[in-house]
This record gives C-alpha cells, sequence and structure tokens, in this order.
C-alpha cells in the first residue's frame, strides 16, 4: 500500500511510510530468493525417512550441533511443515457424558454406592493403589480393597464380595477410569442389573461422596503409617474401617457413625 501511494500519488516514501505505519527499512526490504531450501528439503526427507520416530527436534539438533550448518530454526520449522512431515500424534479419546443429575442423598441403604480409587507408596518406594467403595446413604464405608495393580476383574471380585455379605446396589457412581469403563465390568453390571452412573470427565464433584471419604482415608490412615508391604498396608485398611464405621463420628449424617445410621434405618 506504500508503494501503491508513492507511485500513484508522488507522495515521499518517508510520508507514505509515517502513513501507514512501517519503516523505512521495511518498506525497502526485498526479499532474498535462498537456493539452500532445496537442500534442507532433502536433509529433512532423507531424516525423517531414516529415522522415523523423530520429530522436528531431533532433526533440526541434527543439522545444526552434528553436521554444522547454520539454518535458521524457523526457517527450517517452515520448510518442515511445507513438507508436512509432522508426526502423527494419536488424539486422547474424551468419553461424553452426559450430566448425571444432582448428587441426592438416598432414602435407604443400599440404592447408590459409590467407588473410586487411591494411591500411596511402601517403605520400598513401590505404588500401590486403593479401591474403595462406600453407601452414599449412610456414608458407610464398605471395603478397601489394597493392592500393587487393581484391574477391571480385580474391581469384579471385590464387588461380588461386598454384595455377597451386604446385599447388591441399584446403582454405582463411578469416574471414567479404564477400569470402569471396560466392557468386563459393563458385563457384569448388567447380568447383575446395577446401573453404573458415569460422572463427566473433569468433573470429581459429581462424585462428592466418595471424593470425601479418600480425604478422610488420607488424613487418617494413609499420612499417618508406612507401610511395610501390601499386607501390611491391608492390615490397617481393615482396622481403619472398621473403626470409621463404628467408633468415628461423621459429621455429614448427624454426628453418629456410619453403622448407627444403618441400624436405625
Amino acid at each position: 500500500m506504500a508503494r501503491k501511494g508513492v507511485a500513484k500519488h508522488g507522495i515521499s516514501i518517508r510520508l507514505a511510510c509515517v502513513v501507514y505505519g512501517i519503516s523505512e527499512t521495511c518498506y525497502r526490504y526485498q526479499a532474498k530468493l535462498s537456493g539452500e531450501n532445496a537442500l534442507v528439503a532433502d536433509w529433512l526427507l532423507r531424516l525423517t525417512q531414516t529415522h522415523k520416530r523423530w520429530g522436528f527436534g531431533l532433526c533440526f539438533l541434527y543439522l545444526r550441533n552434528v553436521k554444522g550448518y547454520t539454518w535458521n530454526h524457523k526457517r527450517v520449522y517452515r520448510i518442515y511443515r511445507e513438507l508436512e512431515l509432522n508426526l502423527r500424534i494419536k488424539p486422547r479419546r474424551r468419553i461424553q457424558r452426559d450430566y448425571p443429575g444432582e448428587l441426592d442423598v438416598p432414602t435407604a441403604p443400599n440404592q447408590v454406592w459409590s467407588m473410586d480409587f487411591m494411591s500411596d507408596q511402601l517403605v520400598s518406594g513401590k505404588t500401590f493403589r486403593t479401591f474403595n467403595v462406600i453407601d452414599d446413604y449412610n456414608r458407610e464405608g464398605l471395603g478397601i480393597e489394597v493392592d500393587l495393580s487393581l484391574p477391571a476383574q480385580r474391581v469384579i471380585r471385590a464387588l461380588d464380595q461386598i454384595i455377597e455379605w451386604r446385599g447388591k446396589p441399584a446403582a454405582i457412581r463411578c469416574d471414567n477410569g479404564p477400569e470402569y469403563i471396560s466392557q468386563s465390568l459393563i458385563d457384569w453390571a448388567n447380568r447383575n442389573r446395577i446401573t453404573l452412573i458415569y460422572i463427566q470427565p473433569g468433573k470429581p464433584t459429581q462424585n462428592a461422596y466418595i471424593e470425601r471419604f479418600n480425604r478422610t482415608a488420607r488424613h487418617e490412615w494413609l499420612d499417618l503409617h508406612q507401610f511395610e508391604s501390601i499386607a501390611h498396608a491391608q492390615l490397617l485398611a481393615t482396622q481403619w474401617l472398621w473403626q470409621y464405621n463404628n467408633e468415628r463420628p461423621n459429621t455429614a449424617i448427624g454426628g453418629v457413625p456410619p453403622s448407627r445410621l444403618r441400624k436405625a434405618a
């Protein structure tokens, strides 16, 4: 536009640059065609064909630090993009969940259970997981399963053990972890006519009862012990869960232990 103003209206270059807000250096700049672009493209093609898992960063560092070329990274990246050499990254599968509704308090035991995972470490540094299940009616802890790995089949086995003495729930609320969305757990729920209520991804408040239980377990059990082994952690979990259900007052249900509210119901 500045060049057109100078050619058509005969104004000075300085005035044209002031009007359009550019410098005279920018006005007088002439792009220099470089014959090295073909060399850069050839190197990039050869590198990406030889090293199929190399991205732009490794290719550029190889050309700069190994081969000694002084090409600017922006120039190399521009050619890299024009050649469409970007690594194909598999996008993360995002599950679309409808809003599960308000988090109501059940009116009787075994209407809705909640389940979730936690993690901690042994003294040796190994990470272990805990599988926690509670009854939303009286916040009673129904079970804590502890092990180094808790796949979907282990989750099903733990739920079957709880159902054997407690009875079958109408629904179970959970998040979208891989163990919960596995086909084996879905088939198990269908066989037992149990509804799985999935919360929306990134919305832990929709599973607030078990999240509050996890916080209590973290502060009053996990943070207060050093676990020598999985058996030691499971023993302490069983002892703490009995105390939580039978002796610890729960402010969410009127300041009484969960077992007392269940007996009253």
